[in-house]
C-alpha cells in the first residue's frame, strides 16, 4: 500500500508549474535556537510526521533546505515488506541527503498495532540518530530509544503528557495545539494559550506544532518560548512533496475553515480536509457514536493513498490537514519556503519587534 514505490513512482508530478510564487527576501543570519545547536541543522524548523507524504523525497527535500525532514514510519512499513520497506527508505533518504533526518513513529490507539518493535529495531540497525514519536503511552518506546542514544522528540497535545515525557527521557517536546491536522487530542487547547503553559512548566525545550506556515509565526513561537516550529501541512504543498498536484493546488485555494473534525465519537479526533466524505463519517458518528466498523469503509488508509498517490482528488478521502491550508498561497520548494519563513522571521524579530521599544 503506502510503499516507497507508491510514492517514487510519482516523481513526474513535481515538475508541475508552480502556483504564484511570493517574493523571497534575504536572510541576513541564520537562526540560533536550541534546536538548531541539538541537531545540527540549518533552520529550527521539523518537517513532522505524515501519513502518505513522509517518504524520502520529502524528508530529503526539507533537510537539504536547512530543516529536519522526517520518514514517516506507518506509512512506509507495511505489508508485504512491513520493516524492511522502512530499511530501504532510510537508505534511500541518506542517497538523496547528507544532512541530518529523522524517522516519525505514531503509537495507534485502535486497530491492529503494527510492528513497533521491528520498526525501532531497524531504525537502530541502521543508525537512525533522530525519532519523532507521538501516541499514547509511549514510554517503553522512549526508553528503547535512549538506551540506544538516539534523540527523542516527543510530540504531545498537553502539557501534562509532555511533562510525563520528559520523564520518560525524551529530549524535547512537540507542542500540538488544536490548530493542528491530524490529532489534536480532546481538550481543544489552541497554541495561543498551549504555547504560553508550556513555556511556564516544561523544564525541557519545546517546538510549536500545529496550524504554522509563515515566518510571523516562527518568530511568534520563538516569542513564546518555543526553539522552532514543527510543520505538516505547509511541506504538503511543496514541490517536492511526493503527492499528486491536484491535492496541492486545492490546498492552495483552501480556506482556513476547509477543515473540520472526524472520529471525536472514539475519542480518537482527527482534524481534516472538509469534503463529502468527511460530512457522511461525522454525521454516521452522530447516528452510530463509538461505531469503528460503521464508518471504517470511509476512513480507511487505503482511500487516502489512493486520493494523494493516484488520483489527486481532493473530495473522495478522509485526508489530514491542519487549519493552516488557509495560509497557504502557493507551491514552492522546500529552500525557497525555508528561506522565505526564516528571512521574515529574522525581519520580525530584528526590525519591527525593535521599532516597538521606546527610544527613551
Amino acid at each position: 500500500q503506502g510503499s516507497m514505490q507508491g510514492a517514487s513512482s510519482f516523481g513526474s508530478s513535481l515538475s508541475a508549474p508552480r502556483l504564484q510564487q511570493l517574493p523571497l527576501p534575504s536572510i541576513k543570519m541564520p537562526l540560533k535556537t536550541k534546536l538548531t545547536e541539538a541537531l545540527g541543522i540549518k533552520y529550527p524548523i521539523i518537517q513532522g510526521g505524515m501519513h502518505y507524504v513522509g517518504y524520502a523525497e520529502m524528508a530529503a527535500a526539507v533537510s537539504n533546505a536547512g530543516g529536519l525532514g522526517v520518514i514517516t514510519a506507518l506509512t512506509v512499513a507495511q505489508p508485504p515488506k512491513g520493516k524492511e520497506a522502512l530499511r530501504e527508505e532510510i537508505r534511500k533518504c541518506r542517497q538523496l541527503t547528507d544532512k541530518p533526518f529523522g524517522v516519525n513513529l505514531t503509537l495507534l490507539p485502535v486497530g491492529v498495532p503494527p510492528d513497533y518493535d521491528g520498526i525501532i529495531q531497524v531504525c537502530i540497525e541502521e543508525g537512525i540518530k533522530i525519532m519523532e514519536t507521538a501516541g499514547r503511552n509511549p514510554e517503553n518506546v522512549i526508553k528503547k530509544l535512549k538506551e540506544n542514544g538516539i534523540f527523542v522528540i516527543h510530540k504531545c497535545v498537553a502539557v501534562r503528557h509532555a511533562q510525563t515525557a520528559a520523564r520518560m527521557g525524551a529530549d524535547f517536546i512537540s507542542m500540538d495545539g488544536f490548530d493542528c491536522g491530524g490529532h489534536p487530542g480532546e481538550e481543544d487547547i489552541g497554541n495561543w494559550v498551549l504555547l504560553a503553559q508550556a513555556a511556564q512548566e516544561l523544564k525541557i525545550p519545546f517546538v510549536a506544532s500545529g496550524g504554522s506556515a509563515t515566518g510571523a509565526q516562527l518568530a511568534a513561537a520563538l516569542a513564546m518560548g518555543a526553539e522552532g516550529l514543527n510543520m505538516g501541512t505547509r511541506f504538503m504543498a511543496t514541490v517536492e512533496a511526493p503527492i499528486h498536484q491536484k491535492i496541492k493546488e486545492a490546498m492552495v485555494q483552501a480556506k482556513i475553515t476547509d477543515t473540520m473534525h472526524v472520529l471525536r465519537s472514539l475519542g480518537n479526533t482527527e482534524r481534516v480536509y472538509k469534503n463529502e466524505v468527511a460530512m457522511k463519517v461525522r454525521a454516521i458518528e452522530a447516528e452510530k457514536p463509538g461505531d469503528l466498523n460503521a464508518i471504517y469503509p470511509y476512513i480507511k488508509g487505503e482511500n487516502y493513498r489512493v486520493s494523494f498517490q493516484e488520483t489527486g482528488d481532493a473530495e473522495s478521502s478522509v485526508w489530514s490537514c491542519g487549519q493552516s491550508i488557509g495560509l497557504i498561497k502557493d507551491i514552492p520548494t522546500c529552500k525557497d519556503l525555508l528561506d522565505r519563513m526564516c528571512a521574515e522571521a529574522e525581519d520580525i524579530i530584528r526590525n519591527r519587534l525593535s521599532s516597538k521599544l521606546s527610544k527613551l
